[in-house]
């Protein structure tokens, strides 16, 4: 505790008066701590270190947070998973379009390839024209450049890019002439019948890597010498000085720009000149390494998403036999990124849910004949074969996730105490659930006081526990209770939910497990 910095631990407050709870951002300035600020008191309690400070705050630290190794945002080496071609010998990492946009796991694993290893290709994606559009905007947004919102990869009359022939095109990064430079790359095949063509791709990070052990004198040069990178055409004229490789404040390979076509003019002594040239003809010859380079072919309706700023890409001539057509798009990772850590958190609050179900869910269920997960189930299937909108699907399935004692500390119902489980679940679920979920399961209890004092003979119908908690809930809605609930915009969703749930007491009905509403639940999730 003494070994960490008083100014350090403070401006890494988690509590709700320093940081805004929502996005996480700092509701100070560092210049906002006194002069003289120290640590009055500490203590370990329930895993976390409560401290005192000397200006009167309170912070609460867990103590795993505390112990936590360096990270970083996963741009570097240290968080990729460095390849030769052999690697990929089982196949290279895909999935089919209706898998990635159906199931969010399986678009995290797809993203997180693309990510780790820099590339993943989808197929079966419907080959039209602009829907790689469409597959970019499945995790990011479209970067446009002077080539527009997305280009066509195919023999042009005059072309202003290679990539128009149908000439090799040799292992490069494209745009490096940018800076920033579109850090991700899409290409979506339309169709390919010509013999030829096939895509490759090398590790730019791994080439680095060898070029450091190998040669670290020449790594040096190419990460310290500001290359001169230049695009220009009638209506574009493009420049970015930086170098082959760049690397963070630690050293580790951040970034990889490698275009021999568009390295403009360096000037410098010659003996900086010559110990660049050495350095990049080093750096050329690593990249052609056959072990280095991965081939393989985009069909018809295949889409290839890979790391603008790490994989250098290629292709093979073709011949003019048969039509070749790519359309092509830039995104960035940061998007991608994004878009990833949201799946990955949703994940982890679906499996904390779960874990709910298949733990304290397994306990009786308020003395009916079903388990607690077994109702809630229960109540999920028969909403959803009602064919009800899935926020009243999701609604029906966690209607009762405020009974669970351990995550919402809940009172005991049963014993006489009104443990406003529909407030405490709603409360709970709206870490990741809109008001279009979360009202229906606050309303519900309401809605069972409702349909006593309103509809006939429903409360004759209900079980002897429900008759009992509804007494400890308040009992029948009077006239004026009825009423303003009846005008509530929630009332009907929150009636429909509340008859599912007196539904769904049957010990002999075959129940879907938590499993069968996952991807439901992801589609829903903020």
């Amino acid at each position: 505790m003494s070994e960490l910095p008083p100014y350090w631990l403070r401006d890494n407050c988690p509590c709700a008066e320093c940081r805004d709870p929502r996005n996480g951002q700092k509701l100070f300035r560092i210049d906002d701590l006194p002069e003289d600020l120290s640590i009055a008191a500490s203590t370990g309690i329930d895993g976390n270190l409560e401290v005192l400070w000397s200006d009167g705050h309170r912070s609460r630290y867990p103590l795993a947070w505390l112990g936590a190794e360096r990270d970083g945002d996963g741009r570097t080496e240290a968080d990729k998973r460095l390849w030769v071609a052999a690697d990929f010998a089982r196949g290279i990492p895909e999935a089919d379009w209706a898998a990635y946009t159906g199931n969010p796991a399986e678009r995290a694993a797809v993203l997180d390839a693309v990510r780790r290893s820099g590339f993943a290709v989808l197929r079966g994606v419907p080959a039209v024209e602009r829907q790689v559009l469409a597959v970019a905007g499945t995790f990011g947004f479209v970067r446009v450049t002077n080539y527009g919102e997305l280009f066509d990869v195919r023999v042009e009359p005059d072309p202003n890019n290679l990539a128009f022939t149908s000439v090799a095109i040799t292992p490069h990064t494209d745009n490096p002439y940018r800076d920033p430079v579109p850090t991700l790359q899409l290409l979506h095949c339309l169709e390919n019948s010509a013999t030829g063509g096939d895509s490759g791709l090398v590790d730019g990070f791994r080439a680095a890597a060898l070029l450091r052990e190998e040669a670290p004198e020449a790594f040096a040069v190419l990460t310290r010498t500001p290359v001169p990178f230049v695009f220009r055409d009638r209506g574009t004229e493009l420049r970015a000085d930086r170098p082959l490789i760049d690397v963070d404040a630690l050293g580790r390979i951040r970034e990889v720009r490698f275009n021999n076509r568009s390295i403009g003019t360096l000037r410098g002594s010659a003996a900086e000149l010559e110990a660049f040239y050495a350095a990049y003809r080093r750096f050329a010859a690593i990249t052609l390494r056959p072990e280095l380079q991965l081939e393989f072919r985009l069909d018809r309706g295949d889409c290839l998403i890979f790391d603008n700023t790490r994989l250098l890409h290629a292709r093979t001539a073709f011949e003019q036999d048969g039509a070749r057509h790519l359309q092509g798009c830039y995104a960035d990772l940061d998007a991608l990124a994004s878009t990833l850590a949201v799946l990955h958190r949703r994940g982890a609050a679906l499996d904390a849910i779960a874990e709910l179900f298949a733990g304290e869910g397994a306990g009786e269920y308020l003395g009916e004949a079903v388990t607690m997960a077994e109702h809630m189930l229960q109540a999920g299937a028969l909403a959803e074969a009602a064919g009800a909108a899935p926020h009243l699907v999701a609604a029906a399935l966690l209607h009762d996730v405020g009974h669970f004692q351990g995550a919402l500390h809940g009172r005991d119902l049963m014993q006489g105490q009104d443990n406003r489980h529909s407030d405490t679940g709603a409360q709970w679920l709206a870490q990741w659930f809109g008001p279009e979920v979360t009202e229906p399961i606050r309303l519900h209890v309401a809605a069972k006081r409702y349909l006593c004092a309103v509809e006939p003979g429903y409360r004759a119908r209900l079980s002897e526990a429900s008759e009992y908690t509804l007494q400890v809930q308040g009992g029948p809605m009077n006239e004026e209770q009825a009423a303003a609930f009846a005008a509530h915009p929630g009332a009907e969703d929150a009636v429909a939910v509340r008859r599912w749930d007196e539904q769904a007491k049957d010990a002999d009905a075959a129940t879907p497990d938590f499993e069968h509403f996952r991807p439901l639940l992801a589609a829903l999730m903020a």
